[in-house]
């Protein structure tokens, strides 16, 4: 079917059937940044130096005993106490009580990422995490601040939510030298690249007077 245009319209051409209109890609998603995971080799070497002493030794006395040889004084001590002791004596709560603890602390350190001197970097590419350790973070942070006039001496402390930052200024005014301070940490701050920017919290005082 042909249509024919009205008088003094422009014709519209109709849409070419064959050809594709280029659809433009969603912007990908931002990989997601966790933190690092503290690989605890002490706690999981004294664990495991613990489990196999124990269970070496107790598979030593247990072929022991069936070479027809007597079992080692200490498990026919345990053996004995754990038949006849109450479970309300003193020895067993307090037994019981470092068994708890024990397991909790395991706990822990298996549910938590530790590593807390090491801050996860935002992530430009999926295969790629990078980190920053908090001493090295405020020691540039430091290095900003000092470009400040006025400012004569900075502490920097960087935790994993919050910079700490206190400065001494031996002239401008504080309030001018305290804005010019926020002003560049922050600055500084954007420019580590850190996945989650902390809050920044700025002091500037007067240097003590001399005696």
């Amino acid at each position: 079917m042909t249509t024919t245009p009205a008088p003094g319209a422009e014709p519209t051409p109709d849409p070419d059937p064959g050809h594709d209109v280029p659809v433009l890609p969603d912007a990908a998603p931002a990989p997601s940044v966790r933190r690092f995971w503290a690989v605890r080799r002490i706690p999981a070497a004294v664990l495991a130096a613990l489990v196999l002493g124990g269970a070496g030794l107790l598979l030593y006395d247990v072929a022991a005993v069936r070479a027809d040889r007597t079992a080692m004084a200490w498990r026919r001590e345990l053996a004995d106490g754990l038949a006849t002791r109450p479970l309300d004596d003193t020895w067993v709560v307090v037994g019981a009580a470092v068994a708890v603890v024990l397991g909790l602390w395991l706990l822990v350190l298996a549910a938590t990422p530790g590593l807390r001197a090491v801050l996860p970097m935002r992530r430009e590419h999926a295969d790629v995490r990078a980190g920053l350790d908090r001493e090295a973070a405020a020691l540039a942070l430091r290095d900003r601040a000092m470009e400040v006039s006025g400012v004569q001496s900075v502490r920097v402390r960087v935790g994993r939510a919050k910079v700490a930052v206190r400065a001494v200024s031996h002239f401008r005014a504080l309030d001018e030298v305290r804005a010019d301070v926020e002003s560049a940490l922050a600055a500084g701050v954007d420019e580590l690249g850190l996945a989650h920017a902390p809050a920044l919290t700025v002091r500037v005082a007067r240097p003590p007077k001399k005696g």
